[in-house]
């Protein structure tokens, strides 16, 4: 292949993966796929995956394609599904287009697909061409990849600090920390994931709504879930009020008249035992996905981030920085727990990007695993 088609197919895969992600928050549990035919050097289809539920986006590209399909290149983020779930299998759609030749970014990790659909589109004869910007398709359904080969949700944290590492003045005590426009990029990130988990003492501390408040066009607010052992939350605070979003408590607490009152409300009550006054996360985070959960935001304190962190449960991290100095030996951290005897010991971070949002810098990473 020339270097010039070459050019091409990442132009048309690059146009397929910025129409997939115009979805973003809007197709959970399924991926988030974007599509492009081609044929004679111009765009005759494109389409997304839109919600759960509508068709996929190979069906919108090749209806908009029409009969102009037949001899035509599928540009598809992920590998077209051959089996039918709430929507037709896009192979055979494929198939009876016309389609000559399909450029895939990455093949589906679900089980009912995983290459199932290139082997269908290959044995009547169509062209079949996988990996092009697999490392961009893999990032923007980084969710989905983690649900499917691990059956659990996907975790992101995030938090706010100063300069010097500090999320609070003290502890118990609450306070903004970064700029106006550090908060609307934390509502749009709220906005793309399933739920939003914290602890009982960011309730306390806070007061906290945990709602998508500052999103245009939003389509839906994401679960709110409280991680409260002793079942204190007060029954007027803000996180217990369903008509903004709906609300999880887990809880080992036994019954008693306040939990019959939060079920009043609407609250979901999970009774979870733990020790020593803490949960097992892990057990926490199969319940949720259980539930449909596939994604958990998770807006704490030093102590519940310090336990997802200790137990390898953190996937991603937003990680917001103001130009401020707290100072402080009792003023809270990001990341609490017993910590490390050695530098050597500390967990180093692949930083994606750093991004100048406002007066804070934003750090984006994973943790290397």
């Amino acid at each position: 292949m020339l270097l010039k088609d070459k050019e091409q197919d990442k132009a048309y895969m690059s146009q397929a993966l910025a129409l997939a992600a115009l979805a973003k928050g809007r197709t959970s549990p399924n991926p988030m796929v974007g599509a492009v035919i081609v044929k004679d050097g111009k765009i005759i289809g494109q389409g997304w995956h839109q919600k759960a539920g509508l068709p996929h986006a190979e069906v919108y590209a090749l209806q908009e394609a029409g009969d102009a399909a037949h001899g035509a290149t599928l540009y598809v983020t992920l590998e077209p599904c051959c089996h039918v779930g709430r929507t037709p299998a896009c192979t055979a759609a494929i198939i009876a287009a016309g389609i000559q030749r399909v450029v895939a970014a990455m093949q589906d990790p679900n089980p009912l697909v995983a290459g199932k659909g290139f082997s269908r589109l290959q044995e009547v004869g169509i062209e079949v061409e996988v990996g092009l910007l697999e490392e961009e398709a893999r990032c923007l359904n980084e969710v989905f990849i983690k649900n499917k080969s691990m059956h659990v949700p996907f975790v992101i944290l995030k938090s706010a600090a100063t300069l010097d590492g500090k999320t609070a003045p003290q502890k118990g005590k609450g306070g903004r920390i970064t700029s106006d426009e550090s908060i609307r990029i934390v509502h749009e990130l709220r906005s793309r994931y399933d739920a939003v988990l914290t602890g009982i003492g960011t309730v306390l501390a806070d007061d906290t709504q945990l709602t998508v408040r500052l999103v245009e066009d939003l389509a839906y607010q994401p679960i709110r879930v409280v991680l409260d052992y002793d079942l204190r939350i007060p029954l007027d605070a803000k996180i217990t009020d369903i008509s903004l979003a709906p609300t999880i408590i887990f809880t080992a607490s036994e019954e008693n008249e306040k939990m019959r009152q939060l079920h009043q409300k609407g609250v979901k009550i999970i009774l979870l035992a733990g020790e020593d006054g803490h949960f097992d996360l892990r057990e926490v985070l199969s319940i949720l996905y259980e539930k449909g959960i596939m994604s958990v935001f998770l807006e704490a304190g030093e102590a519940l981030n310090g336990a997802f962190w200790q137990a390898g449960l953190v996937d991603k991290i937003y990680l917001f920085l103001a130009p401020k100095i707290a100072g402080g030996v009792n003023a809270p951290g990001i990341i609490g727990g017993t910590g490390i005897s050695s530098m050597e010991d500390a967990q180093r971070l692949d930083i994606r990007e750093l991004r100048h949002v406002g007066q804070d810098w934003l750090f984006i990473a994973y943790p290397q695993k």
